[in-house]
């Protein structure tokens, strides 16, 4: 089955790429798993000269790159723009936390013993990547796993061939310009063997390759449906597995919040790309005492943002990425309304070209109803009134998912309480969630395992090795 490209504006199909046949596949694998080989004993500081020129093919093809996100998945070209300087900068920054995340750590050193913990390398890791931010999303993974010394084989999400294969050019490119530049030390492997590769491969063919014995780990961003899936199959074959999956963030107001720059984070938080991001804010928990005066004012931000055309500098909001994606949130909306909850703006696609959905704001939302636990990929906001913090507290853990979550208030000792009790991988006060190459990202609950990017994120696919070195014959 061929990859195929849909403009989500329209509808209509642009285009489609031919899949890894299984033998490609097979030597795929066995290249990448001969570069790795080499690549382990490759020196950190070596191998940031492969990031570094791989950041050097990202700004060239700046442009290029951003149109071609913006074309498959309909990101407005400012975010699109926006994803690939953020992919920049990890690159820059990169090298400087695997030296320090990476390095051995004395743990004893007496007249008996020296002990030492190394990071060393697993392998190939196979990086299963979604389609909302394909570009950073792939990078960083496949960034820190690259500098702890694995290789990486990079599987696209289907509806995005063109910008993983964009990204291919990339990775060639800076390929390219490592074997035309001399090592900084001859004597050294060659920094321009790097094992990574983006490959076209069918879903189906996914359990296989988790079991291939070439394959030492699996990263996956995606639902949790399919994240329970490929743990259970890498389970079956001992696989370490890093699982980056859905999330029903909440953004608790509290009395004392900043209620103009918490309705303005707000409207941002839950329309960052479109709506389709695992750590936007999904349900707004608001206190009664500045409920009203809050919902005004992110009313009013909602309806303030531009739908439309995603090559446009202006537009804020642009198509949701597939008619599936977009089905299912028009899904979620009717079944919520059939359940009790009100639409205060947005809540209709009909009329809309292509898979456009407008920024919509839900109250009055049912227990029951999908938009009150479940998670929503796009501009859909449930706002909930509640009574006190700590029913606020109650509202935000009352989900399957722990990924982020997001408390406003002027006082450190309800932060602090807020930040005890929250079942979720992280917690932002006065700020909306974001991913930070310096910061560890990831979730609890159904929300994933495993943590991305910061010092631990460095560490994920390493053998976590203890070396014991003794230094004289013990006492009988």
């Amino acid at each position: 089955m061929p990859f195929e490209v849909t403009d989500p504006c329209t509808g209509e199909r642009l285009e489609t790429f031919a899949a890894l046949d299984p033998a490609a596949c097979d030597a795929l694998l066995t290249e990448l798993q001969a570069r790795q080989q080499r690549w382990r004993t490759v020196p950190i500081a070596e191998r940031a000269r492969a990031i570094e020129a791989l950041a050097t093919a990202l700004r060239t093809h700046r442009e290029t790159l951003a149109r071609t996100l913006t074309r498959e998945m309909g990101k407005p070209i400012t975010a699109a723009r926006a994803e690939v300087d953020k992919c920049i900068a990890l690159c820059a920054e990169a090298p400087a936390m695997a030296t320090s995340a990476l390095a051995d750590e004395l743990l004893r050193d007496d007249a008996d013993a020296y002990v030492v913990t190394r990071y060393a390398p697993l392998g190939v890791v196979l990086a299963i990547m979604p389609w909302n931010f394909p570009y950073w999303q792939a990078l960083r993974l496949a960034v820190p796993t690259l500098l702890a010394g694995n290789g990486i084989c990079i599987k696209p999400a289907p509806s995005v061939p063109g910008t993983a294969l964009a990204l291919a050019r990339c990775f060639d490119d800076a390929r390219a310009t490592l074997h035309r530049e001399p090592t900084r030390d001859p004597a050294q492997p060659d920094a321009g063997d790097v094992p990574w590769a983006v490959g076209l491969i069918e879903e189906h063919d996914l359990d296989a390759l988790i079991a291939d014995p070439r394959i030492a780990g699996v990263s996956l961003t995606g639902s949790d449906r399919a994240g329970r899936h490929v743990a259970e199959v890498a389970g079956r074959h001992l696989k370490k597995v890093v699982l980056e999956l859905g999330g029903s963030d909440p953004f608790i107001v509290l009395p004392d919040a900043d209620l103009d720059e918490a309705a303005r984070v707000a409207v941002a938080a839950r329309t960052v790309n479109s709506g389709q991001s695992c750590v936007a804010a999904k349900r707004f928990i608001v206190c009664d005492a500045v409920y009203d005066a809050f919902l005004t004012r992110f009313v009013a931000g909602m309806r303030a943002l531009v739908m439309g055309d995603p090559q446009d500098e202006r537009t804020h909001i642009g198509p949701i990425a597939t008619a599936r994606v977009r089905d299912g949130l028009a899904a979620q909306v009717a079944t919520s309304v059939s359940a009790g909850a009100r639409v205060l703006l947005g809540g209709d696609a009909r009329g809309l070209p292509g898979f456009f959905y407008p920024p919509t704001v839900l109250v009055d939302v049912p227990d029951s109803a999908p938009a009150a636990c479940d998670e929503l990929f796009g501009p859909v906001a449930a706002v909930f009134r509640v009574a006190t913090e700590a029913d606020a507290i109650a509202r935000a853990n009352a989900t399957p998912f722990g990924l982020g979550a997001s408390v406003w208030t002027q006082s450190t000792a309800a932060a602090d309480r807020c930040i005890a009790a929250l079942e979720a991988g992280m917690v932002y006060v006065n700020d909306m969630v974001v991913s930070d190459p310096r910061i560890p990202f990831g979730g609890v609950k159904a929300s994933g395992m495993g943590r991305e990017l910061g010092p631990i994120g460095y560490r994920e696919f390493t053998n976590v090795q203890t070396v014991h070195r003794r230094r004289r014959p013990m006492s009988p």
